[in-house]
């Protein structure tokens, strides 16, 4: 399972989320940089914590033109139940199969029970990977502000078009 670098095109996945809607990362964000986001679960403290940390920066997020999407092995049960909880109003995938999404992405996985461990991307435009931020237990994710941070300093430094 090859990790995804900077540069590397993000592979497409399919998350379903509830109320039968899919949405097919990286295409639904074209155009706009994007954060995706694997959790462990809705029973994970730090997961929770992230997920609402951006939540409560979802206006600054679009008003940087970054969207964002999670996903997790949960039911949609579970998922539906951690929406609510938290009132989160980006797509947030359930029922994931940790071992394709690990084989596609590098993610580190979790043997017993099966998750997937916390793993952030940020995608450019293009669907390209500009940051993979990969942990191998309960901490050590992105943040909201430092999406926010490297999205805007990338705009700055961008190469004029001609």
């Amino acid at each position: 399972m090859p990790l995804l670098s900077p540069g590397d095109w993000f592979p497409r996945l399919t998350l379903t989320i509830p109320g039968g809607q899919r949405l097919t990362v990286p295409d639904a964000f074209a155009g706009d940089f994007a954060s995706v986001l694997f959790y462990r679960g809705s029973w994970c403290p730090y997961c929770n914590a992230q997920l609402r940390a951006f939540q409560r920066a979802t206006d600054s997020l679009a008003e940087a033109g970054i969207r964002v999407a999670a996903l997790s092995v949960d039911s949609a049960t579970e998922t539906e139940e951690l929406i609510a909880r938290h009132g989160l109003t980006f797509p947030v995938g359930y029922g994931a199969d940790a071992a394709a999404v690990a084989g596609l992405t590098g993610a580190f996985g979790n043997p017993d029970p099966v998750y997937l461990q916390s793993t952030g991307f940020v995608l450019n435009p293009a669907g390209k990977v500009v940051v993979s931020v990969y942990s191998s237990g309960a901490i050590g994710r992105l943040v909201p502000e430092d999406v926010l941070g490297l999205v805007r300093y990338l705009r700055e430094h961008a190469p004029a078009a001609s």
